[in-house]
Parts: structure tokens; sequence; C-alpha cells
């Protein structure tokens, strides 16, 4: 068969590569531009999906992941988000097992390594798509489009947009999605490569299509979306109604199955989330849902204003028709009617089916994030674009071509180069949260999350200052914000501001009364403040709402003591270490306040039940020690001080208070050398010295 006399190839400036060269250069591009990323950190949504995700360590039941959520949350939990991606959390244990930790590295491979994958398979898709299904006489498909198929996957494997997707750990959940969701398209394809002239079909490929749907599914909830682009293969021949039966059945059942599994109902978003949604009036929430619309459509057509969190005041509410920004969705609706209109009444059928393919391909995935169906948890998120560009991308490969039939001068290669520049500097951007974060600020100003983000970077670097800075603007954006509370709250009691502490967590406690964490640290603001019965007040209010919290118990267990209650304290502390076993404080304390209330015998039983839980930490062993040797235990008591110090030797208290065993144990020059090791660690020590000026009298 010869190339067609409508050809999209005739004049446009791309080189005409063999299949093989064509899809080296589009990998490759692919790797090149997000490649800088794969030293990067675990940043953002990473820390929960990875970092705090028991899923994925080896030591959890291989089962967890087919009963929770993305996020390692239980189904049946109304704080589910129902992100149900068995299989990407799957790909994350098997990174962690082969990494021997949470290295970053590997994971970040996997997920470049994905998109050039990604990449190399879309090329075969746009084949479909920009050059008909076309076969020889061998079945072999004919690409009667080479040079634009190659362009469209090119612009694909260098769109700035995805670097959420590559850079961002948690964005392999869309880069698993697209990579099953192109392979069972092929797959459907492929089911009438010999066959579609006689109108039969390969019953083992469309159900290896369905399976590779289902796989799809099970790494992002969108994979569902290809069946519905698989009905517009379908054509009026033979074997139509068996085909459609077959893909109905298998799109059937697969909702069923997320339906069941979701088990509690649909998740629950907060209005800061998606505020448009919470509008009470519909022209309202229709306005801004369009605004959203034609904000994705600009990301695609100038993917320059690039940010990792869209919400939180980032876009304010369209709630006037006077609203300059009104003026967006109304241009959107004008530029997509004409080109649906192009679409559906061209006279070419080639024109008409590479519109729609790129018309479909661009919507149809977009459409579990666009309100219509459901409540979505953000205003926009740029990962959730990753296939929808892949439509885009044969749009604009199209618009191009029609261009340069028209003799415009195109400068395809400084596109590329564009986007390529792009994509590597917002790739070094996603290595590290510091630049991430703060690469947001001039994007969203007025993002209070953004902030947020920025205050908590600031604070986990122990630049205080700085976080106080942004969280103060985090609460003057959102004065609802109850996390930048509680974080300012914190670093103000840190710093003894503790009146202006109380005030900010007693306002985040008020707005939102089952904060646990909120209520924990305005329990230890109280204590502080000498107002006890308020303080343990608060403590029980978080213990009310958060059941297993060790922390608090702890913090309760420290008040109780300050109270002289010790049996309440012991038992406190003991709670801690029922629900947390390694809390190395709770049951340092619970030693130390047991040897000063002359319990020596449970003081003791306590130490080994603790050094059995955490053999290598020096402060229980120190305080065993000295329980040891209280007990006229020398010898052990001696082992446990040396190992601690052989641990951490710049302690002037251990050396001191082994130095006091031996002084015990008559072994005077031991005592005398670790008394003056002591006393160079801590001169002021005036406890060392009256014990260090007894030993020189007894010597003397």
């Amino acid at each position: 068969m010869q190339q067609s006399e409508w050809s999209l190839d005739k004049i446009l400036p791309v080189p005409q590569l063999s299949q093989h060269w064509a899809k080296s250069v589009v990998g490759l591009l692919a790797l090149l531009c997000f490649g800088c990323s794969y030293d990067g950190d675990f940043v953002f949504d990473d820390s929960e999906a990875i970092i705090n995700n028991k899923d994925i360590r080896s030591e959890t039941p291989l089962n967890n992941l087919w009963e929770h959520d993305f996020w390692g949350t239980k189904l049946a939990s109304n704080t589910s988000h129902k992100s149900y991606r068995p299989l990407t959390v799957l790909t994350f244990r098997l990174n962690h097992l082969m990494s021997g930790g949470l290295h970053p590295v590997g994971f970040h491979v996997v997920n470049i390594a994905l998109h050039g994958a990604i990449s190399v398979v879309a090329l075969d898709v746009f084949s479909v798509f920009m050059g008909g299904l076309a076969h020889d006489e061998q079945g072999t498909p004919l690409n009667m489009a080479p040079k634009a198929s190659f362009l469209a996957a090119l612009l694909f494997a260098v769109h700035p947009i995805h670097t959420e997707n590559v850079a961002g750990i948690v964005g392999r959940a869309d880069l698993l999605c697209a990579l099953f969701f192109l392979l069972s398209f092929i797959s459907y394809c492929k089911a009438f490569r010999k066959y579609d002239a006689q109108g039969k079909f390969s019953l083992i490929w469309i159900l290896v299509s369905l399976l590779l749907c289902g796989a799809a599914m099970l790494c992002k909830e969108q994979g569902i979306t290809i069946l519905v682009r698989k009905h517009q293969k379908i054509r009026w021949k033979r074997g139509f109604f068996t085909r459609i039966f077959l893909i109905a059945s298998g799109g059937i059942i697969l909702l069923y199955g997320r339906w069941r599994i979701m088990g509690t109902g649909p998740p629950a978003f907060t209005e800061v989330d998606n505020p448009a949604s919470f509008a009470d009036n519909i022209l309202v929430r229709t306005v801004n849902y369009n605004y959203y619309y034609s904000l994705n459509a600009w990301l695609l057509v100038c993917p320059w204003w690039l940010c990792f969190d869209w919400s939180m005041g980032c876009l304010p509410l369209i709630k006037s028709i006077s609203d300059v920004r009104v003026i967006a969705p109304l241009v959107l609706w004008f530029f997509f009617t004409g080109l649906l209109w192009r679409a559906l009444c061209s006279g070419n059928r080639d024109e008409r089916r590479i519109l729609t393919s790129g018309i479909t391909l661009m919507i149809i995935p977009f459409l579990p994030a666009s309100n219509i169906f459901f409540r979505v948890g953000f205003v926009i998120a740029e990962r959730v674009v990753y296939l929808s560009s892949a439509g885009y991308c044969i749009l604009l490969s199209y618009g191009i071509c029609m261009l340069c039939r028209q003799s415009k001068r195109i400068k395809v290669i400084i596109l590329v180069i564009v986007n390529v520049l792009r994509c590597i500097r917002r790739s070094y951007q996603w290595r590290t949260e510091e630049d991430l974060f703060t690469s947001a600020l001039s994007v969203c100003p007025l993002n209070a999350k953004v902030h947020y983000n920025v205050g908590k970077n600031f604070a986990d670097r122990g630049r205080e200052t700085f976080a106080i800075q942004y969280y103060r603007e985090a609460v003057r954006l959102n004065p609802k914000y109850v996390h930048a509370m509680n974080n300012l709250g914190n670093i103000l009691k840190e710093t003894n501001k503790l009146h202006e502490a109380e005030t900010l967590l007693s306002k985040a406690v008020a707005i939102q009364p089952d904060f646990a964490a909120a209520w924990m640290n305005l329990g230890i603001v109280q204590n502080s403040l000498d107002k006890f019965e308020d303080a343990e007040r608060s403590y029980w209010t978080a213990i009310k709402y958060r059941k297993k919290y060790p922390d608090c118990y702890y913090n309760l267990g420290r008040l109780y003591a300050d109270l002289h209650r010790h049996v309440d304290a012991l038992s406190a502390w003991r709670n801690a270490t029922i629900l947390k076993p390694d809390h190395s404080l709770a049951w340092n304390n619970l030693i130390i306040l047991l040897d000063n209330t002359g319990n020596l015998a449970q003081a003791e039983a306590i130490g080994k039940e603790a050094l059995k839980v955490l053999p290598g930490d020096h402060t229980i062993m120190f305080s065993f020690a000295n329980v040891l040797g209280k007990l006229k235990k020398y010898k052990e008591s001696e082992s446990l001080f040396l190992n601690a110090l052989q641990i951490n030797s710049n302690i002037a208290s251990y050396h001191g208070n082994l130095a006091v065993l031996y002084h015990r144990w008559g072994k005077l020059v031991l005592a005398k050398t670790h008394y003056e090791i002591a006393l160079k660690l801590d001169p002021a020590s005036p406890g060392i010295l009256d014990n260090y000026s007894l030993l020189k009298k007894k010597i003397s």
C-alpha cells in the first residue's frame, strides 16, 4: 500500500526515521528531560505515600495492599481517600525491598524509566491515531504519517507538565496507569490486525486488553476510561455485538469490583481542598469548574506556570460576572467548539479521525478529575493530565502539520529544545522540598498551603525565625488553617512565647475540636503555664480523639510527675510504651521515677525490658546502670556505663556517675580518671566537683 495522497508528512520539518530509530530518539529525550531528578529526595506527598506508609515495608503482610488505600489507610475507614492503587504500592514495596530501605534513588530511577517506556509506547499509539489501521498482506501495520506521529511522541516525551509525575514518586500511579492504558489500547488494535477487513477479531487479544485495563485501574482509577476509548474503535461489521458485549461486560465487572472495594462510599474532602464544589450556587460551581478546565488547558499549551499545589486560596472563587477571569472559560469553549466542529464536519475522513482521536484522548482520561461525576480533592493537579497531554500532543502535531502545509515556517526544533530546558529546570526544583516549595511562592502567593510548607521546611532545618514568618502568613491568608496554627504554636512554645501559643492552639481546637495533636500541644503549653487542671483536661481530650496516642500519654505522665502523682505518671508512661514499644523517653522516665521513689527492684525489671526493645539506647543504659549501682551490682552497672560511653563518650554525667560507681566499688584510680574526664567536659558541675574533692581527700 502506498502513502496516501492526503499526507501530514510532505513538508513537515521533522526527519523521517525508521521506527527503531524514532523510538530510540523519543526514549532518550524522555530520559534526558527528567534524568537529573534521579538523586532527588522524597518530597511533598512522598512522605505520606512512602516514608510513613507501612504497606511498602517487607515486614507488613502483603494482604494489606489489597485492603488499604494508596496512603496506607484502611479502605473501610471514614478517613480513607478511597484511592485504591495496590499495584502501584506493590512497586513501591519492591523498590524498598531491592534498595534495602528508604533510599530515594531507586524510586526515582524507576519513575524516569517508566516515562521513557511510556513515551516509546506512545509512538505506536500515535502511529495508529495519525496513520490509521492499514496493514499489508502479512498483517504488519503501515504508518501513513511517520513524521507526524514521531513529532507527537517527541512533544509528549518533553512536555514540562510531566515533571510532577516523574520527579515526584507519587506520580508513579499516573505513570503505571498510562503505561497499561496505552498497552491495553495497542492490544485491542492487535485483535484486528489480520482480520479487520472481514470483520473478525482475536478473542485472546480482546481479553488481554481487558486484563491490561484492569491493571491500569489498579494503578490509578482513571485507567477504566480506556474502555470508552475502545468503543470508538468498534465498527459496524460482523462481530460488532460480540465485541461490544465483551468490552461492556469487562467494564461492568471492573466498575462493580471498584465500587465494592470502596466500602463506605466516596471520600470526604474539605472546602479548602476544592472550594468550588462547596459553593451553594450551581452557577458559581459551573463557572469555576470551567475556569479550572481552562487553566488545565493553558498548562498544556504554556507549561511555565507550574506549582506543586493549587489549593488554599491559590485560585479565589469567581463569584461575579464582573470578574475578568470569566473570559478564560469563554476562550476555552470558543476554541474547543471550533475544534470539535472541524473534527465532526471536515470533509476529509483522515482529518476527522485524527482530530476526534486527539480530542477524546485529551478529554476522556480527564473526566474522573472534572468534578462532573463526583467531587475530587483538589483544584488543579498537574499529574492528572499526564494521559490527557497525549491527546493534546496529537492535536498540536496535527496543527503544526497544517501550518506547514500553508507555507508557515515552524521551528519545531526550537519548541522541543525549549521544552527540554524547562523540564530540566523544573526537575531540579523537584529534587528538594526547599526548592519545590519556594518555587511556588511566585506562582501562588495567595496559597496558604505553600507558605505553610515553606515554613515547615524552615522549621525542620532549625530556622525558626523564618518558619514563624511563613506560618504567620499562612494563618493570615487562611484564618482557619489549623495545621499552621498548631505548628506555629509549637515553635512559639519552644521560644517561650507561651501565652501567644496558648491563644493560637485554643483557636485551633475551637475550629477543629477533634484535632488531637493541637489538644496535646495545648496541654504542654498549659502545663508550662502551671495551668495543671486545664493541661490534664487537654491531654485527655487528645486521647479521646486519638485512642492510640503514645506521645500524649508521655506528656500526661510528665504532668503527673510534676504534680507528684507518681502512680498516675507510671501508668501513663507504661501506656506510652505499650502503644509505642520504642518510645525511649517513656522507658527512661519509668526507670528514673522508680529509681527516685526507691522501687529499685521494679526499676531493674523495667530496665531489662526496655533494653530488650531498645538494646542500643545509651540513655536507657545510663539510667539502668544507676539503678544497678544502687543495688550494688557493680559489674553489671559498669558494663552498662561503658557501653553507653562507647556510644556517646562526650556526656559529662556518664563519666561522673561511672566515677561514683568506681568510688563506691573501691576502684579509686578509675574513679579519679572518670571524675577528671567529666570535669573537662563540664567544669561547672557541682555534684561531680564535690565528689572529686571527697575522692582526693580519701586518696591523700
